[in-house]
C-alpha cells in the first residue's frame, strides 16, 4: 500500500493521457469532502463541503476545503458533482461559486433543490444540470455515468468518470439496506456491468470500514420511535440532521400514528423539509405539521418538535433549549430523542446537551440506550461484498480519518486487490492514474480555510492559538506612559488581569519589578516601545509563571509623551 509522505513536493506535469486525482478535503477526517479529476487541462470536483469546528477551533462557524490550488485554474472547470445533499457534501459550493459564479453544478433534483436554497441566501443563481440514476452526461472531457446508491439522504448518486486514462468510480457516501423506506436499492447491477467493462480505480467511502457486518435497515428504528412516542407523556423533541429525510419521515409517522402535531424549529430543518415535501420525498399527512406558534394552544401530549443540535453545536436550537437560551423551555416530563450518530470529535459536546437536558428534567433518548439510530455508510460486511462485484484494479480509499481508510484499504486487499494498487492519500495529495495504474505524485496545499463570521480565511492557526490561550488562561495588560526622550515612567504600570484567575491586587508584588527593568533600560538608551513591550512581558509573564504556573495572554501597552 502506497501511502503520503512528508517531504512530497508540488507534483509535476500530468503525463499526456493521464488522469490526476486531487482530494482537497474528506480524507483524514469526516467531512469537507472535495475531489478534482484532471485529464487534458480540464478539471472536474465532485462534491464541495465543509467541517464543522471542534473545541479546539473557538469561534469558528465552518471549516472550507483550500481552493488555493486551483483558484488560478477556475475558467478550467467544466463543472461540480454533487453525490448528494449533506452539508459536508454541498456547504462549500456558496464559497466557491463566489469566485466563479458559473461554474455549473451537476446532481439529482433533490440535491440541487438543496443547493439552491442555500445558494438563493448568498445572492447567487447556478447554472445547474439535474441527473438521475442511468443517466450518463459528457462533462468536458469527463463522460460521466450516475448510478444510484442508498444513503440517510434521498437521492444519493455514485459516479463513474470514464477517460482514455480509464474509469473512476467514486461511490460517495453509500451503504446496502436491502429495505429502505424509498425502496431505492444501491444498484448493484450497475456496478457489476461497470466491473465487466473494467474500474481502473474506485474510491470508496470508508466511514464505517471498522464496524463488521452490515448496516441494520433503516426502518427497524421505526419501533423504536413507535415504544418511545407510546411511553411520551408530554412534548417529544427530537433532534436530527436537517437534511435526514428518512428519519424525518419515521418522525412524522410516529406522530401522525400517536395523534401529536409536529412543528419544524430552525431555519435549516424548516427549509429543507419543506424543500423535501414539495418535491415528493417528503410525505406528510394534511393537518400533520404546524407552526411553532401555535404550539400553545395544543396540550403537551399532542406536540412534538423536530430541530437540529444532534450534534452538540452551541448555536443550535436543542443546545440553546439544554442552556435556557431558547423560547422553547424544557420541562419536567418532556422527551428528547437525539436521532443520529456520534461524529467522531463531538462527543463532549453532545454529552454537554445530554446532561443540560436531563437537568431540567427531560428524558434524553440517544444512541447509547435506544436504537434510534443507524448509520448511512457502509460496514465491513458491506464493503467486502461491494468489492467482490466491483473487482476495481486499483482502490483509493476516502470519506473517513486514519483508521478509516487503513481499515477500508486492508479490506479491499482481503478481496483481492493488489498491496501495490492501494493507494492511502490524504487531503492535497495528488493520484496519478497512468497506463492503468494509480501512484502519488505529489502533494499540493490544502490546509483548514476558516469561516469566522463574514471572514473566509482571514483566521488562521496563530489566531486560533491566542483565542486557545484568552479561553483557558485569561489576559493581563499592561499599561505605562513615558517620556519620550528620556524613557523614563511618567506614568503606570497599571496591571488589570480578565479570566486569569488573578485578583488585581496581587500584581503589587511585580510592579517594582517592571518597573526597574524599565529604568534599567531608559539608562542603557533603550527607549523603543516594541523592546520595552518585550521587556514588559517577560518579566511579567516569568513572575505569573513561578508564582501561579499559568500562562496567561499578556498585552503590553507603552504610550510615548
Amino acid at each position: 500500500m502506497s501511502h503520503p509522505h512528508p517531504e512530497l513536493r508540488t507534483p509535476p506535469p500530468l503525463p499526456e493521457g493521464g488522469l490526476r486525482v486531487t482530494p482537497l478535503g474528506g480524507l483524514g477526517e469526516i467531512g469537507r469532502n472535495m475531489t478534482v479529476f484532471e485529464f487534458g487541462g480540464r478539471l472536474l470536483i465532485v462534491d464541495c463541503g465543509v467541517l464543522f469546528p471542534e473545541e479546539e477551533q473557538p469561534g469558528i462557524d465552518l471549516i472550507l476545503p483550500d481552493f488555493s490550488s486551483i483558484r488560478d485554474r477556475l475558467d478550467d472547470i467544466e463543472g461540480i458533482v454533487l453525490t448528494h445533499g449533506h452539508e459536508d457534501h454541498i456547504g462549500g459550493v456558496p464559497f466557491l461559486l463566489r469566485e466563479k459564479p458559473d461554474i455549473p453544478l451537476i446532481g439529482s433534483k433533490l440535491t440541487l433543490a438543496l443547493i439552491e436554497a442555500k445558494l438563493q441566501e448568498h445572492r447567487i443563481r447556478p447554472y445547474t444540470l439535474e441527473v438521475a440514476e442511468g443517466h450518463r452526461e459528457r462533462i468536458g472531457p469527463f463522460d460521466c455515468e450516475f448510478i444510484a446508491v442508498n444513503h440517510s439522504i434521498p437521492d444519493a448518486l455514485a459516479v463513474a468518470i470514464r477517460t482514455p486514462a480509464g474509469m473512476v468510480v467514486h461511490t460517495g457516501d453509500f451503504k446496502m439496506d436491502q429495505l429502505p423506506l424509498d425502496s431505492r436499492l444501491t444498484d448493484l447491477h450497475a456496478f457489476a456491468r461497470l466491473s465487466e467493462e473494467g474500474i481502473d480505480l474506485l474510491l470508496s467511502d470508508s466511514t464505517n470500514a471498522e464496524v463488521p457486518g452490515f448496516v441494520p435497515p433503516e426502518r427497524e428504528i421505526s419501533n423504536v420511535l413507535r415504544q418511545v412516542f407510546a411511553g411520551a407523556r408530554k412534548r417529544i423533541i427530537v433532534a436530527s440532521f436537517a437534511s435526514h429525510v428518512h428519519r424525518i419521515q419515521q418522525i412524522l409517522d410516529a406522530a401522525h400514528e400517536y395523534g401529536r402535531r409536529v412543528a419544524f424549529v430552525g431555519r435549516s430543518m424548516v427549509r429543507n423539509m419543506g424543500i423535501a415535501r414539495d418535491l415528493g420525498y417528503l410525505k406528510v399527512p394534511p393537518g400533520l405539521v404546524v407552526d411553532v406558534k401555535t404550539l400553545d394552544d395544543l396540550p403537551d401530549s399532542e406536540v412534538v418538535l423536530v430541530c437540529t443540535g444532534s450534534q452538540g453545536e452551541p448555536m443550535a436550537a436543542l443546545s440553546r433549549m439544554a442552556n435556557r437560551d431558547h423560547q422553547i423551555r424544557i420541562v419536567q416530563g418532556d422527551t428528547v430523542i437525539l436521532a443520529s450518530s456520534l461524529i467522531p470529535g463531538n462527543e463532549n459536546a453532545v454529552y454537554r446537551v445530554i446532561n443540560g437536558l436531563t437537568r431540567w428534567g427531560a428524558n434524553v433518548v440517544h444512541k447509547g440506550n435506544a436504537k434510534v439510530h443507524v448509520s448511512g455508510h457502509a460496514s465491513a460486511g458491506e464493503l467486502l461484498y461491494f468489492y467482490n462485484i466491483c473487482r476495481p484494479k486499483n482502490l483509493m480509499p476516502v470519506h473517513g480519518e486514519w483508521r478509516h481508510l487503513r481499515a477500508n484499504a486492508e479490506l479491499g486487499a482481503l478481496t483481492g486487490v493488489p498491496h501495490d494498487r492501494i493507494v492511502i492519500a490524504e487531503d492535497g495529495v495528488a493520484v496519478d492514474l497512468v497506463e492503468g495504474k494509480a501512484k502519488i505524485s505529489g502533494k499540493v496545499q490544502a490546509g483548514y480555510v476558516y469561516v469566522d463570521g463574514l471572514s473566509v480565511g482571514d483566521v488562521g492557526e496563530p489566531a486560533l492559538k491566542d483565542r486557545k490561550i484568552l479561553g483557558d488562561e485569561g489576559i493581563i495588560s499592561v499599561f505605562v506612559v513615558i517620556d519620550s526622550s528620556t524613557g523614563k515612567i511618567t506614568g503606570g504600570p497599571h496591571i488589570q488581569a480578565r479570566g486569569s484567575g488573578i485578583e488585581d491586587s496581587a500584581f503589587g508584588d511585580v510592579t517594582p519589578r517592571i518597573t526597574e527593568v524599565l529604568e534599567r533600560s531608559a539608562q542603557d538608551g533603550v527607549v523603543e516601545p516594541h523592546q520595552l513591550q518585550q521587556l514588559i512581558r517577560r518579566t511579567l509573564g516569568k513572575w505569573v509563571s513561578d508564582n501561579y504556573r499559568r500562562r496567561p495572554m499578556i498585552l503590553p501597552v507603552v504610550v510615548e509623551v
